[in-house]
Order: C-alpha cells, then sequence, then structure tokens
C-alpha cells in the first residue's frame, strides 16, 4: 500500500544545485509514469489531479486590426478663399469701399470740370438743333444770378463724372460682397463690371442721341402754330436732361438685373418667359412715365428697347441655367443663322426701298420717301 505520505505531498523536485549539479527528485526508483499510474489511477487521475487544473498558456490574442488612416476631409472648392468677417470687419470694409468709390468720384469730377464749357456745349445741344429747326433762336435764359454756374461748373460735371466714374463704383461694389461669394462666383467680377457699366453708358448715349432730341423736338414744337415762343431756363432744361438720361441709363440695367434674380435662385427664365405679356405691359407703362412726351411715336422709342433688353437678361439667365446643368449653347450654328437672316433682310431693303420711293440718309430715320 502507498505511504500516506506520499499521498498527501506529491514529490517535487529540488532546485538545481550550485555547480551546475542535476536536481534530485522526490520520485521512487520507478519512472515517474508508472509512480503516476500506481498511485493516481491511470490516465484519468492524472488528467482529473490538480496539476491538470492548470490551465495551459493560451496563445497570445492577434493584434487588434489597424485603425484606418484618418483622411482629412477635403474642403469644398467652393468654399476656397471664402473669407470670414465679423460684423464690425463688414462695417470697416464698406467705409473703405465708400471712400475708394468717393475718392474716384472725385477724381471723375475734378476732370469733368476741367471741360465744363464743352460738356454744357454738349448738353444744350439738343435743345439748339430742336429750337433752331423750329425757327426760334437756340439760346436758353436762366432767372438767378446763381443758376448759371451752378448748373455750368456743378450739376453737368456732376453727371459726367457719374458715368465715367460708373466702372470704378460698380467694382468697389464688387469687391465688398465677392468676400461673400463662393470661387466660381467670384470670378463672374469682370463680367459684372463690364456689362453692368457698359449697359449704364449706352443706356445714357441712347437717350441723348435718340429718345431725348425726338422728345425735346414734340415739346417745343406744341405751340409754335398758336404763336407761342419758348421760353426755357436752364434749370428747366437741365432737371428735364438728368431725369431723361438717368432714367434710361437705369432701365438698361434690365438684364443685369435679371441675370442677379436668376444667380440668386429667385426666378428662372422658364418662369420669365411664360410671364412676359405681363413684363411687356409693365414696360410700356414704365416708359410712358419715363418718356417726356405723350405720343405714341416717342413712347415706342423708350419701350421698344426696353422689352429688347428684357429678352436679352431672359437670354443671359438661360445661359446661366446652361452652366449649371454643364451644358453648353451652340453658339456656332445661332451665330450662323443670324447673320444669315440679316444679311437676307438688308439685300431685300436694298432692293425694294429705292423702287417703291425711299431713299438712305446719314441722318434718323436713315430711309426717308
Amino acid at each position: 500500500m502507498p505511504d500516506e505520505n506520499n499521498k498527501q505531498h506529491p514529490p517535487s523536485t529540488t532546485p538545481p544545485q550550485p555547480g551546475g549539479a542535476e536536481p534530485v527528485s522526490s520520485y521512487p526508483d520507478e519512472h515517474p509514469d508508472d509512480y503516476h499510474h500506481q498511485h493516481y489511477g491511470g490516465e484519468s487521475a492524472v488528467q482529473d489531479s490538480p496539476v491538470a487544473l492548470v490551465p495551459a498558456a493560451s496563445p497570445a490574442a492577434p493584434p487588434p486590426p489597424p485603425e484606418p488612416p484618418k483622411v482629412e476631409e477635403e474642403e469644398d472648392d467652393d468654399d476656397d478663399g471664402m473669407l470670414r468677417m465679423s460684423f464690425l470687419e463688414h462695417l470697416e470694409e464698406l467705409r473703405t469701399r465708400l471712400i475708394r468709390a468717393l475718392i474716384g468720384l472725385a477724381v471723375a469730377f475734378g476732370l469733368a470740370m476741367a471741360f465744363a464749357p464743352r460738356i454744357w456745349r454738349i448738353v444744350q445741344e439738343p435743345a439748339a438743333a430742336a429750337l433752331t429747326e423750329l425757327g426760334f433762336p437756340p439760346n436758353l435764359v436762366f432767372t438767378s444770378p446763381m443758376e448759371a454756374f451752378m448748373i455750368v461748373w456743378f450739376k453737368m460735371p456732376l453727371l459726367v463724372s457719374v458715368f465715367l466714374a460708373s466702372p470704378w463704383v460698380l467694382y468697389q461694389t464688387w469687391a465688398f460682397i465677392s468676400p461673400g461669394l463662393y470661387k466660381k462666383e467670384r470670378k463672374l467680377a469682370a463680367p459684372f463690371v463690364l456689362s453692368t457699366a457698359g449697359l449704364f453708358i449706352v443706356g445714357g448715349l441712347f437717350a441723348y442721341y435718340i429718345a431725348f432730341r425726338f422728345g425735346l423736338a414734340f415739346l417745343l414744337g406744341v405751340g409754335k402754330d398758336i404763336n407761342i415762343q419758348p421760353m426755357i431756363t436752364v434749370t428747366e432744361y437741365t432737371d428735364i436732361f438728368v431725369n431723361v438720361i438717368l432714367g434710361v441709363g437705369v432701365v438698361f440695367e434690365m438684364p443685369v438685373l435679371i441675370f442677379m434674380l436668376t444667380l440668386l435662385r429667385i426666378t428662372t427664365p422658364t418662369f420669365l418667359l411664360n410671364h412676359s405679356r405681363y413684363a411687356i405691359l409693365i414696360i410700356v407703362i414704365i416708359a410712358a412715365v419715363i418718356t417726356p412726351t405723350p405720343d405714341v411715336f416717342n413712347l415706342m422709342l423708350f419701350s421698344v428697347p426696353m422689352v429688347v433688353l428684357y429678352f436679352v437678361g431672359i437670354f443671359a439667365s438661360y445661359l446661366l441655367v446652361l452652366n449649371r446643368e454643364g451644358r453648353a449653347f451652340p453658339w456656332g450654328k445661332v451665330l450662323a443663322v443670324f447673320f444669315l437672316v440679316l444679311a437676307i433682310l438688308a439685300a431685300t431693303m436694298w432692293f425694294l426701298l429705292p423702287r417703291l420711293g425711299y431713299h438712305f440718309v446719314s441722318q434718323w430715320p436713315y430711309v426717308i420717301k
């Protein structure tokens, strides 16, 4: 029978002896496997023994998968360069732009004052031509000592300076609002300034050479057959001149207004085209207010160009919509058709008008009978 001490205290191995001696085993002479077979009941006993309960070293846990590299959010190209400013910074920027615009206007005013007498002769020329044609002396009068001085040396140079400085003032306006626009919208700076200033100047030239002249001739000729002689003061003439020139110049900004409304997605070309009849009615009413005469001829002189400008604005907004949708306008085909139609009309007028008793002249209306 096995010794009880061996049951209670399983054999152990003494630690290695100094000097490299082999460790001394406390097992009996038999082989350790026979010893376990005899004293612990075979393989099952070995498996159930306290030694077998010691868990084996678990394999090393696999390392966690590497975290995906952090991808920095790419800034939207539209937001590149967009400037963020506080309210006070906006006020400071507005102040700077206003000062620069006023400086440009002052420079243009000083330049216009240097040519004040020549400018007045140009302004007074429509009245002189109309009075001469009607058989009256081509003179304007003034009734106060300061009237002629204020008109010739202040009001007329100021009016001319507004037209001269309009590109610079519009550029300062665009420079103020451009920091809040997207990058692709800031590319419209040059087209915006050139088209706005160009239309304003073209409107003033149209008013001076066409609308104002014919309207004034009609008004001055009203009392000719009933012995009423016109005596026009410088102030009255200047007021009508400024109102017509500036009014028509502002009206010629209609394509820019329509384009900006489309850019801001307030309206669409389809909406404007579908409601064009109402727009034409409003244009005729505005023309009747601006026109200095009540006759149909002068009303048409104002309203027809405004209607044409309205449809030009629709066309410009349509090009904007095509650009948004990534489509291109067939410029080649359209221009080819346009010039073909223009050539046919010119050839038709050249051959038919002389046979109908009309001939061409160098002045308006260029074709007379």
